[in-house]
């Protein structure tokens, strides 16, 4: 699937996601490495999102993700930037700092470089926060580094709005 078609499908899913958490009365907020910042435009482009969506983080440089949503450097140190632990902390973060009901985050490795045999290009860890747990999944893709932006977006919606079901949103 090419960028074009991964971000018509993100789109979709970005407005099912604030739908039901317009009809639930939930917030929303990002953290946001890897997409830099495409999960807040794919939400901001909707009319009305700010119904719902608070606002949110882009936190690309390690030291920006301690300054800002309050990462433990040694998390990231022990465990790198792009992994569970870390995707979890930027969720948990996220949400706790802005209030919101709900967080998503994204911290990966779009490419070409910076990837290695343990994480290589195309891995991303998306974690999400919600009043009552925090959770991250792992996805890997294969694509030039917009389709991995695009795809990772879609899979951080997607996990958002699984959780949301989850949580018994209408």
């Amino acid at each position: 699937m090419n960028e074009d078609d991964t971000l018509e499908r993100a789109r979709a899913v970005a407005e099912r996601v604030l739908d039901t958490a317009r009809r639930a009365r939930l917030t929303l907020t990002t953290a946001e490495s890897c997409t830099g910042g495409l999960l807040a435009s794919l939400i901001t482009d909707i009319p009305g999102s700010s119904s719902v969506y608070l606002g949110g983080w882009v936190t690309y440089a390690d030291r920006i993700k301690s300054a800002r949503l309050d990462i433990d450097p040694k998390l990231i140190e022990t465990h790198g930037a792009v992994s569970e632990t870390v995707a979890k902390a930027l969720a948990e973060n996220a949400r706790r700092l802005s209030g919101a009901d709900h967080a998503v985050a994204t911290t990966g490795i779009a490419g070409p470089t910076g990837g290695s045999h343990e994480k290589p290009v195309g891995l991303v860890w998306i974690g999400i926060a919600g009043p009552n747990d925090v959770r991250a999944s792992r996805h890997q893709v294969d694509g030039d580094r917009r389709d991995n932006k695009a795809s990772f977006a879609l899979y951080a919606l997607t996990r958002l709005e699984a959780a949301l079901e989850a949580a018994g949103a209408p």
